[in-house]
């Protein structure tokens, strides 16, 4: 009896299911032209904006080895560290015991990748897991160079507004450029690094599975994740401390700025592009389980690899690459304030000793509370055939809540306790509502998220009447409450560190609350290795599952399977306890969203003050303007909203017309009938297409968050303050709230799937359609606003101050000029990214005897709606056809 769905059937479950007959899609010239156009747009704006910018040279110095560096951040200096003294020993001792913690952080990771590798696995099972690596090695690769490409943009800027502008001599230029290099390059290479650790743990986890114990489907990928957070957390800190103390002090800006710039573009362009590419994958994929009523990663469905490539590209390549970021530009904004905001040369040199050496315990105190979890959930699970996976992932993140915060007092009082009285206590103070946010947040995530949560269940009952309508709406509502009620944790934690920053701080530094929130998100990353940790349990136990599927274990050999075992395979209660984990892997996925996007937006305070500084002359001229008095800063606050509105609907769209390009080529080269497997070059098309709709979609979005900043920065000074303001808080709460929502769909999805057991239902299809919807919502728009953020504040210090400078020199009919642009690029790319992602109708016309026009009729027949759908008059900009 045949399997394959018939016309009929296929028709009336959803309208992606038409089966068509096969073939061979023709070369994508459409797309090539589209591609090309946009990408030589970009380069011949950024040539107008060089040549322009050089013709500005004549009244320039063009500096010399003993001029006075200046320009910014770049031309900040570092007072002397030995002067510090703590117990006894110089503050440059304290910062290379920093080095080792990181040195022993890094061996951790390689250590648990060894451990890893040598866990038993059986041979299907590796083999699916080395296919996934393979094509994530394959992605990253592409990247890489894509990368590169946009990093010429943002170095063609270093260059001529250091040297042509500022006049820094070639070397200082070089070493701002080569710090964006490692700053890419440092956010590239966790991101490779976090993937190979996923792609041991996945396969791993799915094999203990069939033991039926439910402890090391717990240990396995939280001590892969545990791996990647050291590794992140330890490369990065590792990073800026050499910048401290081996490279002179007069080299410290321009070494600092590049960095973060350069780490701020890799993670741009890696969680972007991830984000599209492993919500294409999923939409996808997930779409044939209605269409064709097939089971979770279904070895038939050749969206399923691109699917497992996916949630390591957007939920392990991303966030990895993001972390990083994060965690090196709110150092650098806390460094950069101290030598703007800190006059004493004694205090500044003892607050950057302090900073780092906290940051060091810290990482220290994860390790040990780690450590400390681990042997109770062993004790607590061990044997046990079922736990509560969210039950141990929450204890650790308390526990290293507490245990950094009680370290965070002690290091404090022994790095700053001999200095300016009670100074020690209060900064300790505000350092731990940020590390007490990083547990509180996730907590309240889960009442929105977790399987558990009252509103994912509302999300469940609602579509048990109300179909996918009502599934719709129900997320719709926890993402919004969730906005409410993790926007009131922030402001009085935020409000709490402002009142201790008044009790005295004014006395050694300018604008102490903004220091109080940098401060804020300081703590929030305090724990940075166990948030990460949790973060990258999700995508493990994703993959975990469909290992499990993909490597057909149920059809090997039982007796030679067992004995390998060392018992028989617990077949049906494996895959009860993969679903149970991954719901888990959900959950706390959900909860590192807001921790990342609150740490993006409390760190771009501190950015934005040091632009700040520097338009009103260390906060002594000026200040009028930053009011809603001043009619540009209020205009600045309005356009900042559009652009993070704008954005996200061009990611989401990415991910829309990619999705339609993948299930299009899935429904018509799925084979249900005579096949246990999707054919490995379908597979690779899938992937494929996904990567082609990323770099797309990344492309053009990236070119327009870069040329829309240009443009702001040349109108008005302060109107651009405005726009980084509107951005940051317009930000904060679409992610929030796109992100919650988009937990509530996925794991309603997951409690119809794990308890009601009730796949393929009416139920489950109306949770499915949720889920889609949820996917670039939580996965896309809303994670990629963090780097969108800090890149642009970043980029933004630079852009400002060479708009200013040009204006000094009598020049600002051409800084207006360069706005106008500025600004016709960016609407240009803006554009772009809708008409030149839009989904092209593939209903065939006729001509006016009612024949069709082309001989794939058959095609068009099958769906009664394509005659109503609008006809392109013109070849669609959109194009990787999969069809005649």
């Amino acid at each position: 009896m045949s399997t394959t769905p018939s016309r009929d059937s296929a028709t009336t479950t959803c309208p992606v299911a038409r089966p068509v007959a096969r073939h061979t899609p023709p070369p994508a010239r459409t797309a090539g032209r589209a591609r090309t156009a946009t990408t030589t747009a970009g380069w011949v704006a950024l040539a107008a904006l060089v040549a322009l910018l050089s013709g500005c040279a004549g009244t320039t110095s063009t500096g010399s080895e003993d001029a006075t560096p200046h320009g910014g951040e770049a031309g900040l200096a570092l007072p002397d560290l030995g002067t510090v003294t703590i117990a006894g020993l110089p503050g440059r001792v304290w910062l290379g015991v920093g080095l080792v913690v990181c040195a022993l952080g890094l061996a951790f990771g390689v250590t648990v990748v060894a451990q890893l590798k040598r866990l038993p696995v059986h041979g299907s099972m590796r083999a699916v897991s080395e296919l996934i690596y393979t094509t994530c090695k394959a992605y990253l690769v592409q990247q890489g160079r894509f990368l590169l490409v946009l990093w010429g943009f943002i170095a063609a800027v270093i260059v001529v507004y250091y040297r042509v502008l500022v006049g820094f001599d070639w070397g200082r230029v070089a070493v701002v450029i080569a710090f964006s290099l490692v700053g890419m390059a440092g956010s590239y290479s966790v991101a490779w690094f976090g993937i190979r650790v996923n792609t041991y743990a996945n396969s791993r986890t799915a094999f203990a599975a069939l033991r039926g114990r439910a402890l090391p489907l717990h240990r396995i990928p939280l001590r892969s994740g545990m791996a990647i957070g050291m590794v992140l957390i330890s490369l990065e800190l590792a990073i800026m401390l050499v910048i401290l103390l081996f490279l002179p002090g007069d080299l410290a800006g321009a070494c600092f700025i590049g960095f973060a710039v350069g780490e701020s573009l890799g993670a741009a362009a890696l969680r972007i592009a991830g984000g599209i590419f492993t919500k294409i994958a999923d939409i996808g994929s997930d779409l044939m389980k209605i269409a064709f009523k097939i089971k979770e990663d279904d070895a038939r469905n050749p969206g399923v690899i691109a699917d497992c490539t996916g949630d390591n590209a957007g939920d392990s390549v991303g966030p990895s690459a993001d972390g990083f970021e994060t965690y090196g530009v709110t150092g650098v904004a806390l460094v950069t304030f101290v030598l703007l905001g800190v006059p004493d040369p004694g205090v500044q040199a003892a607050l950057l000793v302090w900073i780092f050496v906290v940051r060091a315990v810290m990482i220290a105190a994860s390790g040990v509370s780690y450590t400390v979890n681990d042997l109770w959930a062993s004790r607590r699970y061990a044997g046990a055939e079922r736990m509560d996976f969210e039950k141990p992932l929450t204890s650790l993140v308390w526990l290293t809540s507490a245990v950094c915060i009680a370290a965070t007092f002690a290091t404090t009082w022994l790095v700053l306790a001999d200095g300016t009285p009670g100074l020690w206590w209060k900064l300790a103070t505000i350092i731990s509502c940020g590390t007490l946010a990083g547990a509180l947040i996730p907590e309240l995530v889960k009442v929105f998220t977790s399987t558990g949560s009252r509103h994912t269940r509302e999300v469940v009952a609602s579509s048990r009447e109300g179909g996918p309508s009502l599934n719709i709406l129900s997320g719709l509502v926890a993402g919004n409450f969730s906005a409410y009620w993790l926007g009131m944790a922030i402001v009085v934690l935020m409000g709490a560190a402002y009142l201790v920053s008044e009790l005295g701080l004014a006395d050694v530094m300018h604008a102490p609350a903004v220091f109080a929130f940098g401060l804020v998100a300081f703590g929030f990353l305090g724990m940075g290795p166990v948030t990460i940790a949790v973060d990258s349990y999700g995508p493990v136990t994703d993959n975990a599952q469909s290992v499990y599927e993909l490597s057909g274990i149920e059809q090997v050999d039982e007796h030679a399977l067992a004995e390998e075992l060392g018992g028989a395979p617990t077949w049906q209660h494996a895959k009860q306890l993969l679903e149970e984990n991954d719901g888990a892997g959900n959950t706390f996925k959900a909860t590192a969203k807001p921790v990342l996007i609150g740490t993006a937006v409390v760190g771009a305070t501190t950015m934005i003050f040091s632009i700040i500084m520097g338009l009103t002359d260390g906060l002594t001229t000026g200040l009028e303007n930053l009011s809603l008095l001043h009619p540009p800063f209020l205009l600045g606050l309005v356009a900042g909203g559009s652009v993070i509105y704008w954005f996200t609907g061009a990611s989401t769209q990415a991910v829309t017309t990619g999705a339609y390009r993948a299930v299009e080529f899935i429904r018509t080269h799925i084979r249900l009938d005579g096949t246990a497997a999707a054919s490995e070059a379908d597979s690779r098309r899938v992937v494929e297409i996904c990567t082609q709709y990323a770099q797309r979609g990344m492309l053009t979005m990236f070119l327009g968050v870069f040329f829309t900043t240009l443009a702001f920065a040349f109108v008005e000074p302060y109107l651009f303050v405005g726009y980084l303001l509107s951005i940051a808080l317009f930000g904060l709460y679409q992610a929030i709230f796109m992100a919650n929502a988009g937990g509530a769909w996925d794991n309603a999805k997951k409690i119809v799937e794990t308890e009601l057991h009730a796949n393929g239902t009416p139920l489950h299809d109306a949770t499915v359609v949720g889920d889609t919807v949820g996917d670039p919502f939580k996965d896309t728009s809303s994670v990629a606003l963090n780097p969108v953020i800090k890149f642009t504040t970043l980029f933004g210090l630079l852009a400002v101050d060479l708009a200013v400078q040009l204006s000094g020199q009598g020049r600002h009919t051409l800084v207006l000029v360069l706005a106008g642009v500025f600004f016709l690029a960016s609407t240009y790319f803006v554009h772009r990214s809708f008409y030149g992602m839009r989904i092209e109708s593939r209903a065939t016309p006729t001509d006016a005897q009612g024949v069709a026009a082309t001989d794939d009729d058959a095609a068009a027949d099958d769906d009664p709606t394509g005659a109503l759908l609008p006809q392109q008059a013109n070849p669609a900009d959109d194009a990787v056809p999969t069809r005649v």
